[in-house]
């Protein structure tokens, strides 16, 4: 008889938000490290944006703790809505949002968020609704956000010559056979 084990709400999407949030810091630290070593102004880095019609960098790390451990209390919640703007903050303090989101996700139990497995999840955007399952709003809407700010984040990082690699992207990833 086949062992199969369905992947719970938690570690579809928490155990994820972790990891993702860990790896972002990790390379934030890392490019800041390599950037004040070179003498490059890490304020220039806060204000950036990849092209004219896209977010700042504050933006992409907002969306990050947005779509990570907000997206966790949305699911508690039964619902999300876009992030509030971050105040005026310098790179370090963009890397203890991140941190902060880190530790606070912690505080999200396995058993609160399987109670909410199958549970509608609606996502309001001024007068447009879209309602998800928890499941479907971890699989088709937050985790793609995530990747997709972390990645502009690494992106914009790269381009102004920090030397992180796909490894400090994936971040800790949990192998081996035991579960």
């Amino acid at each position: 008889m086949e062992n199969k084990k369905m992947i719970s709400l938690y570690e579809l999407s928490v155990t994820n938000y972790d990891r993702v949030l860990g790896a972002t810091i990790r390379f934030m630290q890392k490019s800041a490290t390599h950037f004040q070593q070179a003498g490059q102004d890490l304020d220039e880095i806060v204000n950036m944006q990849l092209a004219p019609d896209m977010f700042p960098f504050t933006f992409q790390i907002n969306s990050v703790r947005h779509h990570s451990l907000h997206a966790a209390r949305g699911i508690l919640a039964g619902e999300f809505t876009t992030p509030d703007p971050l105040p005026k903050m310098d790179y370090h303090g963009l890397v203890e949002l991140l941190e902060v989101a880190k530790e606070d996700l912690k505080t999200i139990h396995p058993e609160e968020l399987e109670a909410r497995s199958g549970l509608p999840v609606l996502f309001k955007m001024g007068s447009m609704e879209i309602p998800f399952t928890a499941e479907n709003f971890v699989q088709c809407f937050s985790l793609p956000n995530l990747y997709f700010h972390t990645t502009t984040t690494y992106d914009m990082l790269r381009m102004k010559g920090a030397p992180i690699g796909k490894t400090d992207f994936m971040g800790r990833m949990k192998i081996g056979l035991d579960p």
